[in-house]
């Protein structure tokens, strides 16, 4: 074709484009559509491809089909037609573009579909956005920038790789990638992590090794449109959607609080207190920056540990859902550079760039950490920053940077048996550092507890699962094994869901999905109101009252000088001050999920119940080893005298060694006199042996005495007693079965070698 004739050509495809744009005498769509662009000092005008299809089928065609020239001639007609319309602002502006959605058919594509035959066609791809490069500014010819003034003119660059969706992906098979180059405003639209859909010219470019050409080329998408379509991108809070929240928020701190956890992951039965510290979680604290750069974290961090099979991964799951921003992880498949930060090299130039992980990418986020006890040592020290200061220091390989990483973090984990052990504390269990434990609010432990009545029920509610099925599937229908059904159109199926969802904020009740459970009359919010509820209550800013702080400081108090009385109570988790933060963290949540602006004593007493749930976890003493012991001694006994001792001494060692019979002797002086009744059989060690053990109290006795000696040191805000006062005050408070002075001796016997008190001169020492 010669050169006066591709002239020509494109003159009769832009009058052509041109007719399509000044519809003004039509419904006069594009031309407000111009109007607005002109208003916001844009360059680009998004078409759909649907409405050129109605209005000229052959241009839609040949623009799919030819997109390069097609493309030149409904540019050079939208910089005419605004022209027509505001001369200056066109002499402003060099180049205006045009941006395309709509419809693609079967051009609408992903990365691993992509061929050949499509070189030259304008297409829409669908994927993951994995590597993102600097923005530099090229000339038309691509040239690198090079230090002149006012002698060439610039645009901005930039290049993508994105990934093809793995739920897309063919089973065994690992996703695709292609290339894309973003020029001009469309630069810095994503950022690697974003799902993005791109519509854009498919082109093919010579592949350079030094000074020679390849035989074989390189292809990549020009693009003209990006559009992100993550699930934040998505949500359109309306005012409407402000005036619900807020009606639903003045219900009660107690009502919200509660319905608001209940809604969160209603198909997992039981685990409460989980929600409700999963729902602060979502809701956040209140970051602060003090004047002096000092920064407060408000970001939540909760671990669930427990044994497998107790919906650990599921929770995290339905967090993924919820959440504007979450990333997850395993422990096996992260490693610490992958959590933070990476130094790679730029494949273009050759400098060292940073290469954002799965902490910093989740910035103002939810980091889900699954199988967390997987991960060794050294990773697991590389998220120490992260969880409390909410940055990532990088300084190797010449590369001095600090990115931000304000993220919550949920792990869950595995015991370090695989299940967890009753008869040990949480510590021996956790089996993590003092210093990781210290950067999580909450620890919970989750266990699977066998109890024929909570089976049945969760039997039941699994079974009602299973048996669901979704209202708008027939009987009998055939379910599509692929996903190309959701790849027609590049519109927000979202979209059409707005309706639906402004009209009812609660979900509707369904006999298999709730059961028993739940009555006909109570209420769950559905997942998309939920999800704007939490993004308006992040917003909110409550401030600490004085009756809230008094609250929180005397339970911090009590939690920092708790002596632990009941033997059979442990920590699972130290208390540090941060836990004082934790308490502030999780009233500042409870206040924002009624959307309130004070923090109130009602939002600190919430959070102290939080806590006390989470810090403590009852520890078993294993019973049949001690009744065990006892008939053992029993039998002994009635066969002779002489044999008697040794026996005693080699059930008192074995239980010594494990920690668990509170008859043990706890030094060598003590256990001298049977020993020496063992080798003589004189009447003398036998009335000592016999003096020792009417110096002996029942487990129940004891505990009953450490309860009232605790309350006592509470009361007296003392930290020594004399033995009179207290033998008074236990036998006041148990006047009904008063202690005896050889059961009050034998119980600080037993509480001196535990280290919890210490005697001297008749006056009792608090350690």
């Amino acid at each position: 074709m010669e050169e006066g004739d591709f002239d020509q050509r494109l003159r009769d495809l832009q009058r052509e484009y041109l007719e399509f744009l000044d519809d003004e005498e039509d419904q006069g769509i594009y031309m407000e559509k111009v109007k607005q662009m002109i208003a916001d000092k844009s360059q680009r005008l998004v078409v759909s491809v649907n409405d050129l299809r109605r209005k000229n089928p052959e241009r839609a065609r040949n623009l799919l089909d030819n997109a390069f020239e097609e493309q030149i001639a409904f540019q050079k007609a939208l910089k005419e037609y605004v022209s027509s319309i505001d001369p200056t602002y066109a002499k402003i502006q060099e180049e205006f573009f045009v941006a395309f959605n709509g419809s693609f058919g079967n051009k609408h594509v992903t990365p691993r579909s992509l061929t050949s035959r499509y070189l030259g066609n304008l297409i829409c791809v669908e994927g993951i956005v994995t590597r993102v490069s600097l923005v530099r500014p090229k000339d038309d010819e691509g040239n690198p920038l090079e230090t002149e003034y006012g002698l060439s003119r610039y645009k901005d660059h930039q290049t993508l790789t994105v990934q093809e969706m793995p739920e897309r992906a063919p089973a065994g098979q690992l996703p695709r990638s292609v290339d894309i180059i973003c020029d001009d405003d469309l630069v810095d639209k994503c950022k690697p992590g974003d799902r993005v859909q791109i519509v854009g010219n498919y082109r093919c470019l010579p592949n350079k090794q030094g000074s020679f050409t390849a035989g074989t080329f390189r292809t990549i998408l020009i693009a003209n449109n990006v559009t992100q379509i993550n699930k934040d991108m998505n949500m359109n809070i309306t005012l409407e959607d402000v005036k619900l929240c807020k009606r639903l928020a003045k219900r009660g701190s107690t009502d919200m609080f509660e319905l608001l956890s209940k809604s969160l992951a209603p198909s997992i039965h039981g685990h409460d207190y989980i929600k409700k510290a999963i729902l602060c979680l979502l809701l956040g604290g209140m970051e602060k920056v003090l004047p002096n750069g000092t920064r407060l974290r408000g970001d939540i961090n909760i671990l669930l540990i427990g044994d497998p099979s107790v919906a650990k991964s599921q929770l995290l799951r339905y967090v993924l859902q919820t959440a504007p921003r979450a990333i997850t992880t395993t422990g096996r498949g992260s490693s610490g550079v992958g959590l933070t930060a990476a130094v790679t090299t730029d494949p273009e130039t050759g400098d060292r760039r940073l290469e954002a992980g799965a902490m910093v990418l989740a910035d103002r986020g939810v980091v889900c950490i699954d199988e967390f006890d997987k991960m060794s040592d050294i990773d697991r020290t590389a998220i120490h920053e992260v969880m409390e200061q909410g940055r990532v220091t990088i300084a190797k390989a010449g590369v001095h940077a600090t990115l931000n990483a304000r993220c919550s973090v949920l792990a869950a984990a595995n015991p370090v048996y695989g299940r967890y052990d009753q008869y040990k504390t949480p510590m021996e269990n956790i089996g993590l550092q003092d210093s990781l434990l210290s950067r999580f609010d909450l620890l919970f432990v989750m266990l699977d507890i066998a109890d024929a009545d909570h089976d049945n029920m969760i039997s039941e509610h699994v079974l009602r699962m299973h048996r669901y099925r979704n209202p708008k599937e027939q009987d009998g229908e055939v379910l599509p094994m692929g996903s190309t059904v959701e790849m027609l159109s590049t519109e927000n199926p979202d979209n059409d869901e707005a309706e639906e969802t402004n009209a009812s904020i609660y979900e509707k009740y369904d006999p298999l999905l709730h059961g028993n459970t739940r009555s006909k009359k109570e209420q769950y919010l559905n997942t998309k109101f939920m999800r704007k509820f939490i993004h308006i209550s992040r917003l909110m800013k409550p401030k600490l009252t004085q009756e809230a702080s008094d609250a929180i400081a005397d339970e911090y108090a009590r939690l920092r000088n708790q002596d632990m009385m009941d033997s059979d109570v442990a920590r699972t988790q130290p208390v540090t001050a941060r836990t004082l933060e934790t308490l502030i963290r999780l009233s500042t949540a409870h206040a924002k999920c009624r959307l309130s602006s004070q923090i109130t004593q009602d939002d600190a007493h919430a959070a102290i119940e939080l806590v006390q749930f989470a810090y403590f976890k009852k520890v078993l003493t294993k019973e049949k080893r001690r009744k065990r012991r006892v008939s053992e001694d029993e039998g002994a006994a009635s066969d002779g005298e002489q044999p008697a001792p040794p026996r005693a001494k080699k059930s008192r060692k074995t239980a010594g060694a494990q920690g668990e019979d509170p008859y043990t002797f706890s030094s060598d002086e003590e256990a001298e006199p049977v020993l020496r009744a063992a080798r003589s059989s004189q009447p003398e060690p036998t009335q000592r042996t016999t003096r020792s053990s009417q110096k002996t109290i029942d487990t129940n006795r004891l505990t009953q005495f450490k309860s009232a000696l605790h309350q006592l040191f509470k009361e007296e805000r003392a930290n020594s007693l004399p033995l009179s006062r207290v033998t008074s005050f236990v036998n006041e408070k148990y006047s009904h079965e008063t202690f005896d002075d050889g059961e009050i001796m034998a119980a600080l016997d037993k509480m001196t070698q535990d280290n919890q008190v210490m005697m001297a001169d008749d006056i009792v020492f608090l350690i």
